[in-house]
């Protein structure tokens, strides 16, 4: 497994094909626990939106989870706004931390007011997809025979992994529009090569590295109760 990019929004690998594991790590990822407001009390709404839709945003704002929380763990957020105004995620005042200030909550006119107190606790994807902490795909790298023709829309390509020239044949990971280009000069050029690339994007809960090992570690939990049920 080699590392192609690491940030902490986003982390690239090239693996030898496993559909299995890459596809279990995927589903792996909804296992995290993470930090997302679950019960929302409000005193007062005079915006144009229903108090079940205002929740519903609410919930779906990231916050940061801490290694330091527990399924015990509950953080309370105030909202207190009149307008005329737009209503964001970072009028949220507490103790926990908002990812992005400026997700639009709501709309507010003149002396129209809203006012709650919303309530964060961990929880995870398989649950509610609020808690989900980012996204995780995967698909194959290609392998791509050789022509002048073919050449030159490989070499200008801009993938995540650089074009590798084997023999007569390229290893690349081509995006949609140069595999239909390619496909239009021959329809048997592309196929599958015997390696993924692996993604995460982290939606800002956590790093992306750190949902790797944790997605990691919720599958050998997962490995280990089902190797325990069937002794």
């Amino acid at each position: 497994m080699e590392v192609i990019e690491k940030k902490p929004e986003k982390i690239v690998l090239r693996m030898e094909e496993n559909e299995v594991l890459a596809n279990a790590l995927r589903r792996s990822l909804a296992e995290i626990p993470t930090l997302a407001i679950d019960e929302v009390e409000i005193y007062k709404n005079d915006s144009a939106l229903y108090d079940e839709i205002v929740a519903h945003r609410l919930g779906l704002v990231p916050l940061k989870t801490e290694k330091g929380m527990s399924e015990k763990t509950q953080i309370d957020l105030k909202l207190t706004k009149t307008g005329p105004c737009t209503v964001y995620s970072g009028d949220l005042k507490g103790n926990a931390e908002i990812v992005f200030d400026n997700i639009p909550i709501t709309l507010l006119g003149d002396d129209q007011k809203i006012e709650l107190i919303a309530t964060a606790t961990l929880g995870k994807g398989i649950v509610h997809s609020k808690h989900t902490p980012g996204l995780c795909y995967y698909r194959h790298i290609l392998e791509v025979k050789s022509t002048p023709e073919i050449d030159k829309i490989i070499q200008k390509s801009k993938a995540l992994i650089k074009p590798e020239k084997k023999g007569s044949k390229w290893i690349a990971d081509l995006n949609e529009a140069e595999q239909e280009a390619i496909n239009a000069l021959d329809g048997d050029a592309i196929k599958d090569s015997n390696e993924l690339v692996f993604i995460i994007e982290s939606f800002g809960q956590m790093e992306a590295k750190d949902l790797l090992l944790k997605a990691i570690s919720a599958l050998e939990e997962n490995l280990e109760d089902f190797e325990k049920a069937i002794k």
